[in-house]
C-alpha cells in the first residue's frame, strides 16, 4: 500500500502543480486574459480524458501481467520531453490564433508528461485492486488521496512556490519532480509484476463477474461530472474577469472542486444528502443569482462564489459516489467522469465563445444542475404532489435563469463576444438633461461613452478634469506630438489629437476596434492621424522600434480585471524605451476592488520616475466626467516644476515592505481595498 500511495500522491501533486506554473508562463503572451486559464483547464481536462481512455483500453485489452511493462516503457520515454519550458515562438501567432496557440503551446510543453501523469490514479487503483483483491481492499480511497495531493499542490503554489521561485526555475524544479515520479512509478510497476508472477489472482478474479453498467447510468455519470466542470469554469471566469486573472483566483475554486472529491470518495458520510440537496443547494442557487445581479465587495464576491462552487461540486460528486459501480468497472467509471469533465470544459472554453454573444454558459450550467437533481430524486419520490412540486420548482427556476440570460443582451444596441471578452453597446438618456448617450460596456464597467448631442466632448474617465485629460493638456502646443494609447475602448482620447499629431492606439481585441468605428465618431472626427495597432499592447511595444512618445496612456483593463503583465517592472521597462526624455506615462488605475497605488509607486521607483496621483472624486459636479484615478510618471525635474495642469497632484511614495510586481510575481492580497 505505501508504494501505491506514494506513486498516486506524487503524480497527483505534479499533475496540478504544473497547471498554474505553465498558465502563468504563457499568460503574458496572450494579453493576460482570463480566457487563458479557461483554455488551460480545457486542455488539462481533455488530457485527463485521453489518459483515462488509455487506462480503460489497457485494462480491457492488455493482460494484467503485460500492463506494467507497457506503461513503464512509456514513462521512461517521456523523460525525453523534459524540461517543461514553453517555447516563446508561440507568441508570434498569439494575436491571429489565440485559442489554437494556447492549446498548441500547452501540447508541446506539457502534453506528454501530463498525459502519463493523468493515467496514474485510475491505473494504480486497478493494479492495486487486482493485487490485493483477496484482502477486500477499497481502491477508491486512493482516488481521494490523489485529490488531496492535487489540492495541496494548488494551494501551495500561490503561498510557497510563486513567491519564492521565478517561473522558469519553477518549471525546472517540476521537471526534476517528474523524473522522480517516473522512478517511483516504474518501481511500483516492477512490484506489481512480481506479485502477479507469484499469485493466480492476476488470472482469475471475482472482479470479473460484475455486470456492466447500462448506458443510462453512464450518461448520468457523464452529466454529473460535466455539470460540476461547467460551473467550476464559468464561475472561475466570472472571478478572474471581474477581479483579476491571477493564480490565486484560478486555484481557489479548483481546490474546492478537488476538496469535494476528497470528501465524497474518501468518506461518503461527509455528503449529508438531505442537507446538501434540501438546504445548501437552494441557497447556492440564490447566491449565484445575487452575485450575477449585484455589485459586491471583493471578499464577499469571492466568498460567495467559492461557497457556491463547493456546494455544486459536493452535490454532483456526492451523487456520483452513490452511483459508483463494482470494482470490475472502475476504469469505465473514471472514463465517464473524465468524459463529463472534458465536455463541460470544452463547452465553456471553446464552444460558448463561438456560439454565444454573452456569457450564457453559467445560467445553462445552473439549469443543468437543477435538472440533474430532479432526475436523481425522481425515482425516490412517491406521490404525484411531490413530483409535481419538483417540476414546478424546476420550471420556475428555468424562467428565472432565462430572465437573467435575456438581461445579458436585452436593451443593448449590439452585443459581441470572442476569446478576450464580451462587449456591449448601450444607448440611454442622460439624467442631467444632456441628451442621448452611447456607451461601450464590459461587465459592469463603462469603457467609453459619447453624448450624441456633444460628440466632440471628452467624457467619462477621459474628460478634461481627469488625470489623463490634465496630462494631455500639459503637453507642448508649439509642435506636433506623438501619442500612444494602450486600450482603445470607444476611442475617446482621440478628441485630444491636434492637426499634425500622430496617435498610435494599441488594441488586442479586433471587435473593440470595429465597435469604436461603427458606433462612435471619436476616431473619425479626430484632427490627429490615428494609427490602430491590433495586438497586445505590451507585446506590440516590445517588438516596435522606439516611438519617442510625448505621452503614453495605459488603459487596457477589462472590466475590473487587471492584466497583471501590463503592470510589472519588465512592462514598465518596455514602456520607458518608447518615451521621449520628457515624455509622460499615464496609467489608469480606477478599480472597484484593488488599490494599485503601491504597484505604481514601486514601478516608478524602478524606472527612476516620480509617480503623481491624479484623482477626480465623485460629486465633482461635471456631468461629462466620471470618478477616476490616474497615475502620471514624470522626471524628478518635472516634478519640481509642475505645469499648472498637473499641480495639486499627490506624490506616491513606495510602501515599506511592498514587493514590486514582476512577470514572475504578483500578489493580489497586498492591494485589496
Amino acid at each position: 500500500m505505501p508504494l501505491f500511495a506514494t506513486t498516486v500522491f506524487l503524480s497527483a501533486f505534479l499533475l496540478f502543480q504544473i497547471q498554474p506554473v505553465v498558465a502563468k508562463m504563457i499568460l503574458p503572451w496572450f494579453g493576460g486574459s482570463s480566457s487563458v486559464w479557461t483554455l488551460c483547464m480545457v486542455f488539462f481536462q481533455v488530457e485527463l480524458l485521453l489518459g483515462y481512455a488509455y487506462v480503460h483500453v489497457m485494462h480491457e485489452k492488455i493482460s494484467a501481467r503485460r500492463q506494467p511493462w507497457v506503461h513503464g516503457a512509456l514513462l521512461l520515454l517521456s523523460l525525453a520531453t523534459l524540461p517543461v519550458v514553453a517555447d516563446p515562438s508561440w507568441k508570434l501567432d498569439a494575436q491571429a490564433y489565440p485559442t489554437w496557440s494556447v492549446l498548441g503551446v500547452l501540447a508541446t510543453t506539457v502534453g506528454v508528461p501530463y498525459l502519463l501523469l493523468s493515467t496514474t490514479g485510475p491505473l494504480m487503483q486497478a493494479w492495486y485492486a487486482r493485487t490485493f483483491v483477496a484482502q477486500g481492499v477499497q481502491p477508491y480511497r486512493l482516488y481521494a488521496l490523489s485529490n488531496l495531493a492535487s489540492m495541496l499542490a494548488l494551494l501551495s503554489y500561490p503561498v510557497l512556490v510563486e513567491p519564492l521561485l521565478a517561473v522558469k526555475p519553477q518549471a525546472w524544479v517540476w521537471s526534476a519532480g517528474y523524473a522522480l515520479f517516473v522512478l517511483v512509478c516504474v518501481a511500483t510497476a516492477a512490484y506489481t509484476v512480481r506479485r502477479h508472477i507469484g499469485s493466480s489472482a492476476a488470472h482469475t478474479s471475482p472482479l470479473d463477474d460484475a455486470p456492466r453498467p447500462g448506458w443510462r447510468e453512464c450518461l448520468m455519470w457523464v452529466g454529473l461530472a460535466a455539470t460540476a466542470s461547467m460551473l467550476l469554469l464559468a464561475i472561475t471566469r466570472h472571478l478572474t474577469q471581474d477581479v483579476a486573472p491571477v493564480p490565486f483566483l484560478w486555484v481557489l475554486p479548483l481546490a474546492l472542486y478537488l476538496l469535494s472529491f476528497i470528501l465524497c470518495f474518501d468518506a461518503p458520510r461527509y455528503y449529508v444528502r438531505p442537507f446538501f440537496l434540501m438546504v445548501a443547494l437552494p441557497l447556492a442557487f440564490v447566491a449565484l443569482d445575487f452575485a450575477m445581479n449585484e455589485g459586491l465587495d471583493v471578499p464577499v464576491l469571492v466568498g460567495l462564489l467559492c461557497a457556491a462552487v463547493f456546494v455544486f461540486c459536493m452535490v454532483c460528486h456526492g451523487e456520483l459516489v452513490r452511483r459508483r459501480p463494482p470494482l470490475r468497472h472502475l476504469t469505465l467509471f473514471y472514463l465517464m467522469l473524465s468524459v463529463g469533465g472534458a465536455l463541460g470544459g470544452l463547452f465553456v472554453g471553446l464552444v460558448a465563445p463561438v456560439v454565444f454573444n454573452a456569457y450564457f454558459e453559467l445560467p445553462l450550467g445552473l439549469f443543468l444542475c437543477a435538472l440533474l437533481m430532479v432526475l436523481v430524486l425522481w425515482p425516490e419520490l412517491r406521490g404525484r404532489w411531490w413530483r409535481g412540486a419538483l417540476l414546478l420548482a424546476l420550471l420556475l427556476y428555468g424562467v428565472r435563469l432565462s430572465s437573467i440570460s435575456l438581461d445579458y443582451v436585452q436593451g443593448y444596441t449590439e452585443v459581441v463576444r470572442n476569446f478576450y471578452s464580451q462587449t456591449r453597446i448601450e444607448e440611454s438618456v442622460d439624467e442631467d438633461g444632456l441628451g442621448p448617450v452611447r456607451s461601450m460596456v464590459h461587465g459592469s464597467i463603462t469603457h467609453g461613452e459619447q453624448y450624441l448631442n456633444h460628440p466632440r466632448r471628452a467624457t467619462a474617465y477621459y474628460c478634461e478634469r481627469t488625470g489623463i485629460g490634465r496630462a494631455l493638456q500639459s503637453l507642448p502646443t508649439d509642435r506636433a506630438r506623438k501619442l500612444g494609447v494602450v486600450g482603445l475602448g470607444a476611442g475617446t482620447l482621440a478628441v485630444y489629437g491636434r492637426a499634425g499629431d500622430e496617435m498610435r492606439m494599441y488594441e488586442i481585441n479586433d471587435q473593440v476596434l470595429d465597435l469604436a468605428r461603427k458606433h462612435f465618431s471619436y476616431l473619425a472626427d479626430s484632427a490627429a492621424s490615428i494609427v490602430p495597432v491590433l495586438g497586445d499592447g505590451r507585446l506590440m511595444l516590445e517588438r516596435e522600434s522606439p516611438q519617442a512618445f510625448d505621452l503614453l496612456a495605459m488603459d487596457a483593463f477589462s472590466g475590473d480585471s487587471i492584466p497583471t503583465h501590463l503592470l510589472t517592472l519588465e512592462a514598465f521597462d518596455a514602456y520607458m524605451r518608447h518615451m521621449r526624455p520628457d515624455g509622460l506615462l499615464a496609467v489608469h488605475i480606477t478599480n472597484t476592488y484593488l488599490d494599485l497605488r503601491p504597484v505604481m509607486a514601486s514601478a516608478a521607483q524602478h524606472v527612476g520616475k516620480v509617480a503623481l496621483l491624479l484623482e477626480l472624486p465623485g460629486g465633482h459636479g461635471d456631468p461629462f466626467c466620471r470618478r477616476s484615478t490616474w497615475v502620471v510618471f514624470v522626471n524628478a525635474s518635472q516634478a519640481a516644476a509642475l505645469p499648472p495642469q498637473l499641480q495639486g497632484a499627490q506624490v506616491l511614495e513606495p510602501r515599506p515592505g511592498f514587493r514590486p510586481w514582476t512577470d514572475t510575481f504578483s500578489n493580489l492580497f497586498d492591494i485589496l481595498i
